[in-house]
């Protein structure tokens, strides 16, 4: 004699047997780290360039070292990249714990590792400055004068190192690295403070300004995480360790105009 379900029961042990099936096939990882089911990548978008800033194109995308990163990221998971735009590394801390992040690759300091877990360094860069046309600044010594005026952008790395490094000098922070572009250009602020790699391309584009020899800090860029994600930590660590060896972090750097550049973690 077969047994007949009603209706009800039959739909009740279907919908056990899915749930049961989609606990199994859960991913601790994915949930951790993709937790919309996309990978959320924090990018700083700017003209500057370089291995840390990320560019916006015509078409309305990005390209950069840590865009090329964070697709590569991305496939080996198995979900799709998703970019967030911030105007600075700065904005980009910010929000580390308000969830609007899963990964990002930005220069480290103390201060930001209290709120938010880094791993493996991918890139090391020298800090120096760039000083306006017609500028009779030729080192640290003359720059460090009262009278002049430093820009650096707002709340990252290299503007609280600036701080520190100048005792006399006045450091004032700015939102984005495109306005001091623009006020060094027209000569309203003495000098800018960033990458040497990045004032070297500023140095092109703005006649008469010229980047100084000297170095007052090297800025660490990692892979970073928001706090209390060692899944995320352990695979994201992993990712960039590997992309370091296995010519992936190279490949990064000549597609975004660096193959002239060497990779320098320490």
């Amino acid at each position: 004699m077969s047994r007949q379900f009603s209706p009800r029961f039959a739909a009740f042990i279907l919908g056990l047997s899915v749930m049961m099936a989609g606990q199994a096939c859960a991913d601790p990882l994915r949930d951790e780290i993709a937790p919309t089911g996309k990978l959320r990548v924090a990018i700083a978008v700017s003209e500057a360039g370089g291995a840390f800033w990320s560019t916006k194109n015509e078409s309305g995308g990005y390209a950069g070292v840590p865009v090329d990163l964070g697709k590569e990221m991305a496939a080996q998971l198995g979900v799709p990249v998703e970019y967030v735009a911030y105007q600075n590394s700065g904005l980009i801390t910010d929000a580390a714990s308000k969830g609007e992040w899963d990964v990002t690759f930005l220069p480290k300091d103390p201060k930001r590792a209290t709120e938010m877990t880094f791993g493996p360094t991918y890139n090391v860069s020298d800090a120096t400055y760039i000083v306006k046309a017609g500028s009779t600044v030729m080192n640290f010594r003359d720059l460090d004068q009262p009278a002049i005026k430093v820009a650096a952008v707002n709340n990252t790395t290299t503007m609280r190192g600036a701080v520190a490094h100048l005792k006399n000098a006045k450091v004032t922070g700015y939102q984005t690295y495109d306005e001091i572009f623009g006020l060094l250009g027209n000569g309203e602020v003495d000098a800018f403070a960033l990458a040497r790699e990045q004032l070297d391309t500023m140095a092109k584009k703005i006649p008469g300004t010229r980047v100084l020899d000297e170095t007052f800090r090297q800025t660490t860029r990692a892979v970073a995480v928001p706090l209390n994600h060692p899944l995320a930590l352990a695979f994201a660590s992993k990712f960039t360790t590997d992309a370091i060896s296995n010519g992936t972090l190279r490949k990064a750097f000549d597609n975004n105009g660096l193959k002239d550049s060497p990779i320098r973690t320490k």
